[in-house]
């Protein structure tokens, strides 16, 4: 009876050292899922676009599972911080305000802030005369952007500013003709164009945010950061990330 108990105890320990032997580990990515091509929901509201495919890749080259946790825009922050998930990936500029409160990889693409207005507008985007050409007019972006910072720090009390839970909502009211123009990652602002909802529409002069840098977020000194970083550089050199940016873009937004 003895030995019976003894042999029960060692295949309990050799199964349990067995199945964390094996065992995969799985971290969860943040994602906005209103932001396309980027990320957004699909019919089934599953997380889609760019960020997610991206990320997917990356979990790939770390060997882990990975599952997407979608969140809005204003409290994605910190729903990271506040461990709802283990790293960001949903197009968020690395600016240094952010980085106070988290980790950034390196950039993982370049943006760029243009702004989307009908093509019957006269608006003028150059420096000498944007002031002028936007004063008095009503414009749209999504809050707590690049954009929504730009606009409010450039051209403040000249113009009305609306600013929306995301960009999709301020393509909405400018197609529905309440801004005369909205300023949108011009990736972004690309993808709707292509729209029947935006085909009356076009880019305003040149951008007016250029080499806007896209990182990924992890937690304030989170090893996590690192890994990441190896995995970005492994997915651009054998061609995985070239693969997903060509599905989405007919350019490198490296």
């Amino acid at each position: 009876m003895q030995t019976y108990k003894k042999f029960l105890l060692v295949a309990a320990a050799t199964l349990a050292f067995t199945t964390s032997a094996f065992a995969v580990e799985t971290l969860k990515m943040g994602v906005q899922g209103a932001n396309p091509p980027f990320n957004s929901k699909d019919a089934s509201g599953q997380a889609s676009g760019f960020d997610v495919e991206i990320g997917k890749a990356l979990c790939a080259k770390m060997k882990v599972e990975c599952e997407v946790v979608i969140a809005d825009w204003d409290g994605i922050i910190p729903a990271l911080v506040d461990n709802k998930f283990d790293f960001l990936i949903s197009s968020m500029s690395i600016t240094e305000e952010r980085s106070k409160l988290v980790d950034f990889t390196t950039p993982y693409y370049s943006n760029k802030l243009q702004f989307v207005a009908a093509k019957t507008a006269d608006i003028k985007t150059d420096k000498a005369s944007i002031r002028d050409s936007l004063l008095g007019k009503t414009l749209g972006t999504q809050a707590s952007t690049q954009s929504s910072v730009w606009l409010q720090e450039n051209l403040g009390m000249d113009i009305t500013l609306r600013l929306y839970d995301s960009q999709e909502a301020a393509f909405t009211d400018l197609a529905a003709g309440h801004v005369d123009a909205v300023l949108a990652d011009k990736y972004v602002a690309y993808e709707w164009l292509k729209s029947d909802a935006g085909m009356n529409f076009e880019f305003k002069g040149d951008a007016v945010l250029d080499n806007d840098k896209m990182g990924i977020a992890v937690r304030l000194n989170d090893p996590l950061r690192a890994r990441l970083n190896l995995a970005i550089k492994e997915i651009i050199e054998d061609g995985t990330y070239k693969k997903i940016n060509d599905k989405y873009f007919p350019f490198s937004i490296l």
